[in-house]
């Protein structure tokens, strides 16, 4: 998990955590204990109040995880709330759910796609996240994020 590539700055963080009246938090297919241990290592546990990791019950693209985040979080799953995601089962969990599914090409697809004068949102992946129902494809750190959500 020291590669990843998608984690926005804590400032991106900081607003998106403001403009979220119930809190931030993770769906994850990863074991509970690696997902915390990556919150504590990236100084990130204060991001974000409630985990669904591997354990806890079926996993993304079903849309358990993305309800039961919302259930925890006191909100009803609808399209105020937002899944940001990099790949189609994560969009796929956020739309079975009824929630908003935003994606977010990787750097490595950005690169890929520079190189050939594309825009990152025709990456291969990043198709596939449209098709599955993304309301939005952003370039990695997803800053545009918090230009889309209210002011709390």
């Amino acid at each position: 998990y020291k590669l990843e590539t998608l984690i926005p700055t804590r400032e991106t963080l900081t607003e998106l955590r403001k403009r979220s009246k119930a809190g931030m938090g993770i769906v994850t297919g990863r074991p509970r204990s690696d997902c915390m241990k990556f919150l504590k290592d990236m100084d990130l546990e204060e991001f974000f109040s409630v985990h669904h990791c591997a354990e806890d019950g079926p996993k993304k693209p079903d849309p358990f995880p993305v309800q039961s985040v919302c259930k925890q979080l006191g909100v009803e799953a609808d399209k105020t709330v937002v899944l940001i995601g990099d790949t189609p089962d994560d969009i796929r969990a956020a739309v079975a759910a009824g929630c908003s599914g935003v994606g977010v090409t990787t750097p490595e697809a950005v690169v890929q796609q520079e190189a050939k004068g594309e825009s990152h949102t025709l990456a291969p992946m990043s198709v596939a996240m449209t098709e599955c129902g993304a309301d939005v494809i952003l370039p990695p750190g997803f800053a545009e994020l918090v230009d889309l959500c209210e002011e709390a």
